[in-house]
Order: C-alpha cells, then structure tokens, then sequence
C-alpha cells in the first residue's frame, strides 16, 4: 500500500505524519480519516482553493489535473508548479508526501 507523508504545519500537524492508504482513494478524505484536518469548505466539490497542498513527492505519478482544477489554483495562495486540490488526488501506488500550506483563502477560517 502506499504511503502518504505529511510534512509539518504550524497548526494542522504540528509533528507531520506518516500513514498508509488504498490505492485510489482519495487524497482530503484519506488525510481526514488520518487525523488530518485539513480545510475543505466546499465539502470536496471542486469549488474552492482550501484543500489545496503542495506534492513534494509522487506528482509526476498523479493523473492530469482538469481545467477547473487549474482554474481554482490559480486563486490559492502559495501555488507552486506541484500544487493540487488534495479533494481531486487519486492516490497511485507510489509513496506520497505532500506539503499543505500555510494560508487558505477561505475567509471564515481566516476570520474575515
């Protein structure tokens, strides 16, 4: 099975993680089952930015964003080259690790 590593953040996962997934399972999902509390404000529906993370390891492996989701990332804060929407990764059989940024831009959680 593969294994997804988190890299630290200051307030979601202070001391990273590490955990194995099924392949093909979904990337927010299997960080919430795991503990993670990663944002998700549209509820995994393709319209916001705020599952938005950083593949260190393992994008090449991903299947190819779509023209929304490319769309959406272009308003996220912190987009890098590697940058994916976690509600629209289908994990591979490849080992993962994946940043998730400092900031969102859902205003409610930024208390706006």
């Amino acid at each position: 099975m593969p294994r997804i590593k988190v890299l630290p953040h200051a307030t979601i996962c202070p001391n990273g993680a590490e955990f194995e997934v099924e392949p093909n399972a979904n990337l927010c999902q299997s960080l919430l089952d795991n503990g993670i509390k990663i944002e998700h404000a549209c509820d995994m529906s393709k319209a916001c930015t705020t599952c938005h993370v950083v593949v260190r390891k393992g994008f090449d492996e991903l299947d190819e964003m779509d023209d929304v989701e490319a769309d959406l990332l272009d308003r996220a804060w912190g987009l890098e080259p590697d940058s994916r929407l976690s509600c629209q990764v289908k994990i591979t059989d490849e080992d993962m690790e994946i940043e998730i940024p400092k900031y969102t831009i859902n205003h409610a959680s930024e208390n706006h």
